[in-house]
């Protein structure tokens, strides 16, 4: 109900990177079904309530985790078009050979298989080690070629630093924002 009556654009997003094992919602602990129902519980809720005003966002882990290994593909926790606005991908640059394509490429190819919905590139970030500034040229780039939405930074420094930790990064950070452009109207 407070969604709905604050009448702004919301964007809510339920059991983030649920192809992975790491959380209570995850693959080891909860079957794709069960997962896929406790979605479509929650969107119909807030729909039935008059929420019309959520993008609802359905966020996935890499399926190449550099730090996890191998993935399982998202698409058995696809809760179906009708239930999702866009779609997130979570992964983070840990190694400077770490690029956007070998990162991201195969969850992008593995969602655009299930759904032509927008992607955003929901939690993302560089630690230091793996070059910052590169990466981050590297991101923009990115979601420039793949024709995404954009990205968030996981600006935080638990369990790893990923704050844009030097000037250069920095540099890098606002060239790529000064050279964004946003996409193409109509993708919420």
């Amino acid at each position: 109900e407070a969604v709905r009556h604050y009448h702004h654009p919301v964007i809510v997003s339920f059991g983030h990177e649920m192809n992975c094992d790491w959380y209570s919602w995850g693959y080891k602990r909860t079957s794709p079904a069960t997962f896929v129902a406790a979605w479509r519980h929650i969107v119909s809720l807030f729909r039935a309530l008059g929420a019309q005003n959520v993008t609802w966002l359905w966020t996935v882990n890499v399926m190449d985790d550099t730090r996890h290994g191998k993935i399982p593909s998202p698409a058995r926790w696809w809760p179906g078009r009708q239930y999702v606005t866009w779609i997130g991908i979570d992964g983070y640059y840990y190694h400077p050979s770490t690029a956007f394509s070998s990162l991201f490429g195969p969850t992008i190819a593995a969602v655009r298989q299930i759904t032509g919905a927008p992607i955003l590139i929901a939690e993302t970030a560089a630690v230091p080690a793996a070059g910052q500034p590169a990466k981050i040229a590297d991101l923009f780039a990115g979601v420039r070629l793949y024709g995404l939405l954009g990205f968030v930074w996981f600006d935080v420094t638990h369990p790893e630093n990923w704050r844009l930790s030097s000037p250069e990064a920095l540099a890098a950070f606002r060239k790529g924002a000064r050279s964004y452009r946003r996409p193409a109207a109509g993708l919420s």
